[in-house]
């Protein structure tokens, strides 16, 4: 497995921002879905990386630039031929490597609470990611389930 900074420019990359996407509309309420398109993920303050076997694209995930103590995880998808292989589990712990990098006190995310989320649920915990309130704008709407580390 190969973890890469990304640009968006490859379609294998569109498509599984895409798919991501779907995915999210899928499981949640569309004004509940606060997964980040291709637009948003080319942010300044945003970071892709990508999870590569070869040529074959296996999964993603992205961090905002929150302030210079907290950062925010975006983005993680695994793609479906690459499940149960630990492409989540790795991208995650290089995210957690790159906040800490950076300098960051405070890494957070916003998933969804319904039964498809159990399983990132179940990662986030493992890695050592508790479960907390809404942070950055986020509101409590009963759709969402937030998880912090303190790096």
């Amino acid at each position: 497995m190969r973890i890469e900074r990304d640009d968006l420019s490859r379609p294998e990359v569109e498509m599984l921002v895409e798919y991501h996407l779907r995915e999210m509309h899928a499981h949640s309420p569309a004004c509940h879905v606060f997964a980040l398109d291709s637009s948003g993920l080319r942010h300044a303050d945003v970071t892709v990386w990508t999870v590569w076997d070869d040529a074959a694209l296996l999964g993603m995930g992205a961090m905002k630039h929150l302030d210079d103590q907290h950062g925010e995880l975006k983005s993680m998808r695994t793609a479906p031929s690459a499940l149960r292989r630990g492409v989540a589990r790795a991208v995650l712990d290089h995210m957690i490597g790159e906040g800490k990098a950076r300098g960051y006190r405070r890494l957070s995310l916003e998933t969804g609470c319904t039964a498809p989320f159990e399983a990132a649920h179940a990662l986030y915990r493992a890695a050592g990611f508790v479960e907390t309130g809404p942070f950055a704008g986020y509101s409590d709407t009963g759709f969402s389930r937030y998880f912090a580390l303190d790096l």
